[in-house]
């Protein structure tokens, strides 16, 4: 597919605006979702909005990174070194990224019904989505599975975690909560459980049915994703969790 310089040139089934609207966000590629915030093209060798949002991706990769890794944490001075970006397009970039971050975690009101692995995730995200170093923290709730606060136990290297069953424990009681999420985070982005995940949530499944403070979940999280080991797993069969 070739583009011209103006998205207002390309053939309306080809714009990136109205492919949002037509198709949703998800729809778009990386650079088509630059190119809607960069509006023009320009650039080398004269470039389209989506061309250059491809080449602001391109420019980002030669770091051996994801770019969106990258795109995540720049400055308006990295991103002015890129030819054709000016102070404009990259305050307008970094807007973005900002604004997305924020809708990203953005944390449940205290109280609010957890009741599913998505909304406890949107509840730790802040804590434990996209940090460097593992962080092992749990949702404390009421009998009514409501939100009553978020405690990180302990945080660990950029590869593991030190989290017991008796801090763990020692933490949900002393804050009065009477249900449990807990959650940690891989800094890698692959949230598939390892073996000591999967252990490690045995001896609390097995602890919650000693003290009776039911544990409804165990979230890992990582780079914008997160997985339910109650739904991705057996041990709830295993371990019944008392109501």
């Amino acid at each position: 597919m070739t583009y011209s310089l103006r998205i207002a040139d390309l053939p309306n089934n080809e714009r990136p605006r109205e492919r949002l609207i037509a198709y949703g966000p998800k729809s778009l590629a990386t650079a088509e979702l630059i190119a809607i915030l960069l509006g023009t093209g320009q650039g080398k060798g004269k470039l389209s909005a989506v061309g250059l949002g491809q080449y602001i991706l391109n420019q980002l990769s030669k770091h051996q990174r994801d770019p969106l890794s990258i795109l995540r944490n720049i400055t308006v001075q990295e991103l002015t070194q890129i030819h054709g970006i000016g102070t404009a397009k990259a305050t307008t970039i970094l807007a973005a990224i900002e604004l997305g971050k924020r809708v990203f975690q953005s944390r449940p009101p205290e109280l609010a019904l957890v009741d599913s692995p998505q909304v406890a995730a949107d509840a730790l995200s802040q804590e434990m989505m996209w940090q460097t170093q593992e962080k092992f923290a749990v949702l404390l709730l009421d009998v009514n599975n409501r939100l009553l606060g978020i405690q990180v136990i302990t945080i660990g290297t950029a590869t593991e975690t030190l989290a017991h069953p008796r801090e763990i424990f020692r933490e949900v009681i002393r804050q009065g909560a009477t249900r449990v999420i807990v959650s940690h985070n891989h800094p890698s982005g692959n949230v598939e459980p390892s073996s000591e995940d999967i252990n490690l949530t045995r001896q609390l499944l097995a602890g919650a049915q000693f003290l009776a403070i039911p544990i409804l979940d165990h979230i890992i999280m990582g780079n914008g994703e997160h997985s339910s080991l109650r739904q991705t797993t057996n041990l709830w069969d295993e371990y019944p969790q008392v109501d």
